[in-house]
């Protein structure tokens, strides 16, 4: 009995921490969720950079899913998620070393 409820709480625990890992839930990264979806990456992109400098960031787009934003390189992560049954495009922005 005690073992199941351990085996349980453990699972528990590790599935809150991969489902904050997939969705970019970590110090230094940047999250956006976007309603419209971006098929095309050049406006994907676009949209990406108007979104941060509306924020009062300094945005450059190095090429090849890289950004520098306030002088801090960042690789562009794109993930599909179901939020309540409507389809959301998340954009991370993961902060490299």
């Amino acid at each position: 009995m005690y073992i199941t409820i351990t085996v349980f709480i453990i699972l528990g625990i590790g599935s809150l921490f991969l489902f904050n890992w997939l969705m970019g839930y970590k110090k230094g990264n940047i999250t956006i969720d976007f309603e419209e979806r971006y098929f095309n990456q050049k406006e994907y992109v676009e949209a990406i950079k108007n979104k941060l400098q509306n924020e009062g960031k300094e945005v450059y787009y190095k090429g090849n899913s890289r950004f520098k934003i306030d002088g801090k390189n960042y690789l562009l992560i794109e993930r599909n998620v179901s939020m309540g049954g409507v389809p959301l495009q998340r954009t991370i922005l993961k902060l490299k070393k």
